[in-house]
């Protein structure tokens, strides 16, 4: 009867020992669930700021893009009125050559409105330019956004 109890002495030692070791991992496992929560939670915060920052910049990226498109049509229209002008100059230009009046006044007339309308080309293609560069950027945000969609995907897959 000693002998067996104490087998069952040295049983539950063992048990009670295993039982500690089993309650530390458990300890080590809750903490490290805890620690990844966490982690998740910051990276869900952070995901969440970088797609508001995002869409704050495509709304920005919006804005600009409808200020160059109507910039551009401004832009062509006033180069279509000074094309007219330019025809108009040139029409003149060619009625004073053949009457040999007021030749100085028409060439000078003909030359401002080529002028304006060099320049109007001129800022016309950096508008344009400028435009594209936006659609560009526009395209890259939305990229972008369907990149973080992905992520997402993962994230809740993994």
């Amino acid at each position: 009867l000693k002998e067996e109890n104490a087998i069952l002495r040295s049983k539950i030692n063992k048990l009670q020992i295993l039982s500690e070791t089993q309650a530390d991992k458990m300890r080590k496992l809750e903490k490290k669930l805890e620690e990844n929560k966490i982690k998740e939670e910051k990276e869900a915060q952070d995901l969440e700021a970088m797609v508001q920052h995002v869409e704050q910049n495509l709304q920005l990226m919006t804005k600009r893009a409808a200020k160059a498109e109507n910039s551009a049509a401004k832009l062509r229209q006033e180069n279509a009125q000074l094309q007219a002008e330019l025809r108009s100059s040139r029409l003149e230009k060619e009625e004073l050559r053949a009457g040999q009046a007021g030749l100085a006044a028409a060439r000078q007339n003909a030359e401002v409105a080529l002028q304006h309308l060099l320049q109007v080309t001129a800022n016309s293609r950096a508008s344009i330019r400028q435009l594209l560069s936006g659609a560009e950027s526009l395209q890259l945000v939305a990229d972008l956004l369907k990149s973080i969609d992905r992520i997402s995907e993962v994230s809740e897959d993994g």
